[in-house]
């Protein structure tokens, strides 16, 4: 059986991370074209957490360059991004200034950043049922939440 080659790389062998890694990079060339500079999101998770997982593809699904930093003390990554105990879920994202606390929607994210905000970041407490990487069942009402570095709130948005 001929395999075919694709930039050097046997496409039967092609992993499912090196396509989401193409993908992204296809993304931010495009995006950089039209002027825009790529949004690149680092998310800080637990490895075996599968909504996170699964927000990250939300992620990358809406326009975000993702990465990944598998890391099992989670409670040191929230101390040193100054996150609120209160305001604490599964997984952190860093994008530029700002940090992404939980299941934050994406559109949500996008007029977040497109605002300019001088926050610190949002924040989807606990881990809401129906948000992105929440699906399935019970679909729960919450806030999203703005957060400063004093620990000032806000509600941003609802859902």
């Amino acid at each position: 059986m001929a395999v075919e080659r694709a930039g050097g790389v046997d496409c039967a062998m092609i992993s499912r991370r090196h396509f989401l890694a193409s993908a992204a990079a296809m993304l931010a060339a495009r995006r950089a074209a039209f002027g825009e500079p790529p949004a690149v999101l680092t998310v800080y998770k637990d490895p075996g957490c599968e909504c996170c997982e699964r927000w990250v593809k939300h992620m990358a699904a809406n326009g975000f360059v993702v990465t990944v930093q598998n890391v099992r003390n989670m409670d040191e990554i929230k101390k040193t991004m100054n996150v609120p105990a209160a305001l604490q879920s599964c997984h952190t994202g860093v994008l530029g200034k700002y940090i992404i606390e939980g299941h934050v929607p994406a559109d949500v994210v996008k007029k977040f950043i497109a605002s300019k905000s001088t926050a610190l970041g949002l924040a989807a407490p606990g881990m809401p049922s129906g948000s992105p990487g929440m699906e399935g069942g019970q679909v729960d009402h919450y806030d999203i939440i703005e957060f400063d570095r004093n620990g000032k709130t806000r509600v941003y948005a609802k859902r």
